[in-house]
């Protein structure tokens, strides 16, 4: 696992988030102290704001350690995708030979859609094509017949 992995940037991401959330929870205190009802109202409005991102940044933690677990358990049971989507020099997936991936896992989830397998390998397919939101739903269906 390199300095480039996916944990690290995740893990990085989280430490830069959690302390935007404290300060700007120090910077509510702040406002809420003044006792003007401006400065009350602004403070008040900062710390739900805090409050959200703290939330939002649990339930993303929470989601991609639920992900990364499914993930290995696949990966034990030898259920990961074999496919390989080539990228670009730059690093970005080639859409269309992901393109070109889809059916084959498209079918495998409507032939079986209480399979999480399935659901987790179409997630896959669609996170190599760079389509996030359908990447996520996939993965969240996936978890949802995993349990």
């Amino acid at each position: 696992m390199g300095i480039r992995s996916p944990f690290w940037g995740a893990a990085l991401m989280t430490v830069l988030l959690a302390l935007y959330i404290v300060l700007v929870g120090q910077r509510a205190v702040a406002f809420i102290a003044t006792g003007l009802a401006i400065g009350i109202a602004i403070g008040v409005a900062l710390f739900v704001i805090a409050v959200i991102g703290a939330l939002l940044l649990v339930l993303e933690l929470r989601f991609g350690l639920r992900i990364t677990r499914l993930g290995a358990r696949l990966e034990r049971e030898g259920g990961t995708p074999g496919d390989v989507v080539p990228v670009r020099p730059s690093g970005r997936p080639d859409r269309a030979a992901a393109d070109e991936l889809f059916p084959q896992y498209k079918a495998a989830v409507e032939a079986a859609p209480d399979d999480w397998r399935a659901w987790f390998r179409l997630g896959v397919v669609y996170d190599a094509a760079g389509d996030r939101k359908r990447a996520r739903a996939a993965m969240r269906t996936a978890l949802t017949h995993a349990r």
